[in-house]
């Protein structure tokens, strides 16, 4: 029998990189790349040996998918902000059983899913930055899940995470943390004032919003926070629709959960986003 020791909501915001080099902008990031680390910490001291990511860069227009390759290797660039994520290299160790578990598990629930092992897809950077910081020793496996889901309901995405958590403890001989890699409202910047919004939420909206979602999550009001989480994601901007978060509600019960979350790095604002890594509790 497996088990799921660690999970929580992960910040992946790409100025966490532009943080380590030098410049004005030198450290700025510092609070969330410690929350990273200490995130690690604890995956380490509870004998974790695979990161699992629900990652909202990860773009599909159909069905669910899952990268499991043997190894991942490269260097990145991102397309989408060339300027702060650059010649990033990494070199990290896949899990190709869990992947495979994971899809077999998900399809006979009804929740079609694919693993790809034998495959050239890249790592994206909600998966890439995090393992900068909480995996630059290769210490643990890496698998990625795509989590921008174009065309796909938030209850699909609830089942997928369900089925995962039951596979893994019933199936999986290992130990493995689940890290929902995204922001909370995910409005960025309006090209040509973004510099202003650097360290700050779009709106006074956003933030009132989000800040009220983690004193529920803070309180443990789940059956409030999965109703109102469609809207959420929608009127919020919510990045990659929010299906990261459902996935990861869907593995700790959904409305039945109830554990309180801590706050690992305090709420921030990113390029007018609204970031923040928490520990959920897996009861």
């Amino acid at each position: 029998m497996g088990q799921i020791s660690l999970a929580a909501k992960i910040t992946h915001v790409p100025s966490m990189y532009l943080s380590e080099m030098d410049g004005p902008n030198k450290g700025c990031r510092e609070a969330a790349i410690n929350g990273h680390k200490e995130i690690a910490q604890r995956c380490r001291d509870a004998g974790v040996d695979t990161l699992l990511v629900f990652d909202t860069h990860w773009l599909v227009n159909a069905g669910y998918h899952i990268n499991c390759a043997e190894t991942f290797s490269g260097v990145y660039t991102s397309n989408e902000l060339p300027h702060f994520i650059k010649n990033l290299p990494y070199d990290y160790k896949g899990n190709r059983a869990l992947g495979h578990l994971l899809a077999d598990a998900a399809t006979e629930a009804g929740i079609l899913t694919r693993a790809h092992s034998d495959t050239s897809l890249p790592l994206e950077y909600g998966t890439l930055v995090p393992m900068r910081y909480m995996n630059d020793d290769n210490h643990f496996k890496v698998v990625s899940v795509s989590a921008m889901c174009q065309v796909h309901n938030l209850e699909d995405s609830r089942r997928l995470g369900a089925a995962f958590r039951e596979a893994i403890e019933k199936d999986y001989d290992g130990n493995v943390a689940i890290l929902a890699s995204g922001s909370l409202s995910h409005r960025f910047a309006q090209n040509g004032v973004s510099e202003e919004y650097l360290f700050r939420v779009w709106s006074e909206f956003l933030e009132t919003t989000d800040r009220e979602v983690i004193d529920m999550w803070k309180n443990g009001e789940w059956q409030r926070f999965t109703q109102m989480l469609p809207e959420y994601a929608e009127k919020c901007h919510g990045e990659g629709f929010m299906h990261d978060t459902a996935m990861l509600l869907g593995v700790l019960g959904w409305d039945k959960y109830q554990g309180q979350v801590e706050v690992v790095t305090p709420y921030f604002g990113s390029s007018g986003t609204g970031q923040i890594n928490a520990v959920f509790p897996v009861e």
